[in-house]
């Protein structure tokens, strides 16, 4: 029989309005107030980890939410304590996930897989060739560090399919990823301008391995403990999933998991967060109700199929743009108020703001209070310009 999430059956759902989730997200993601540099893993923890396909944005969504935190901490985690694991993850992107977490993530990325034949059609090979491919990589990185090409000439040796292992090599790493999600590669320290990759069970050290019955409830409970209310769409487009998959996924956590009526439309939630979210209120006007998040900020990612609900306006073509791109964004109170970007120039850091609509002076002062921050962690003095509101 196939469990339901609480309220799934029927029967009326407890309401929230858009402003009960902006103030409840904002306490989720820890942007009402900032953790202390001690808690930094936590957070990651919290967010289900740290987009990366831009380095500097992943570090830069933790100093959003972490006082006093070190210029070089992400990169120590990653590099020296080996705390973080960077590797492919959510819908094939690049994220810093928990070094004590991976188990979960990536037992739920191995269930998530299954390349199709179009992927076959794209890159080349059959299903079996693959998974020779795969263990090649397994077999070519243990206890070492190789860059792309050594990789690939390594697997290209190991399996005799030198033609295939060659596009190991390739910038977007399409080949690399199905490796990534079975736990046999994650990102090591560069040689210079080289990647290099290595395997995560001798990088991190060795660990039990999570059943995917286990691991994808887990996947599920992260998610909704920072994005919810969620629909089942919404959880699937975070995941990569279809739909059918994402509610199965809902369903599995059975009663952990029930129904919300947000504005009319059903969505999902923790079954513990749900008094939380109904008391939750947006913060006073002042200084812990303003923040500069950076592009691909896990709470604008969260927001993706819904942002114009927290927008001032039909503007959401300003934060979400082609080619997958996210904005940094002027957060205030929990809505995208209007983007930003950020130069370092010698000594000085520019900051420009955008903002959608006219902006009270408290607004002001709190933006330009967060660029000085961000100037004093990036090591220079802020130079604040505003543009006229859209």
């Amino acid at each position: 029989m196939t469990r339901r999430a609480g309220g799934a059956a029927g029967g009326a759902a407890a309401k929230l309005d858009w402003d009960q989730v902006a103030a409840w997200r904002l306490r989720r993601h820890h942007l009402d107030r900032r953790a202390p540099a001690a808690d930094a893993l936590a957070v990651v923890a919290d967010l289900a980890g740290l987009h990366a396909q831009i380095a500097s944005s992943a570090e830069l969504t933790l100093w959003a939410r972490v006082d006093d935190l070190a210029p070089d901490a992400v990169r120590r985690a990653l590099w020296e304590d080996r705390t973080l694991v960077k590797t492919w993850a959510m819908r094939g992107t690049l994220h810093l996930l928990p070094g004590t977490d991976y188990p979960h993530w990536q037992a739920g990325l191995a269930a998530r897989y299954d390349p199709k034949p179009a992927w076959f059609r794209a890159f080349g090979g059959t299903p079996e060739e693959l998974e020779l491919l795969i263990a090649g990589v397994r077999d070519a990185l243990e206890g070492r560090l190789l860059t792309r090409q050594e990789l690939a000439d390594e697997v290209g040796r190991r399996t005799g399919l030198a033609e295939l292992a060659a596009k190991l090599a390739g910038s977007w790493g399409s080949l690399l990823k199905p490796a990534a999600f079975r736990g046999h590669l994650c990102f090591g320290p560069s040689a210079g301008q080289y990647v290099r990759f290595t395997r995560p069970d001798t990088w991190l050290g060795h660990w039990e391995p999570v059943q995917p019955d286990q691991a994808l409830p887990e996947v599920t409970r992260t998610y909704l403990g920072a994005g919810g209310p969620a629909t089942r769409e919404d959880l699937a487009r975070w995941w990569g999933v279809s739909p059918a998959a994402g509610q199965r996924m809902l369903a599995g956590l059975g009663e952990e998991a029930t129904a919300v009526e947000l504005d009319g439309t059903r969505a999902w939630m923790l079954s513990g967060h749900l008094a939380e979210a109904q008391a939750a209120e947006p913060p006073g006007a002042g200084p812990d109700a303003v923040r500069l998040l950076p592009a691909f900020d896990q709470y604008v990612i969260a927001a993706t199929r819904h942002a114009e609900r927290l927008m001032p306006g039909p503007f959401a073509d300003r934060v979400y743009r082609p080619q997958g791109w996210l904005s940094p964004v002027l957060l205030v109170r929990g809505r995208m108020a209007g983007i930003w970007r950020h130069e370092v120039k010698r000594r000085h850091v520019d900051v420009r703001i955008e903002p959608f609509t006219a902006q009270p002076a408290w607004v002001i002062k709190a933006a330009e209070a967060e660029a000085e921050r961000l100037a004093a962690w990036l090591g220079g003095t802020p130079r604040t310009t505003w543009a006229e509101p859209a």
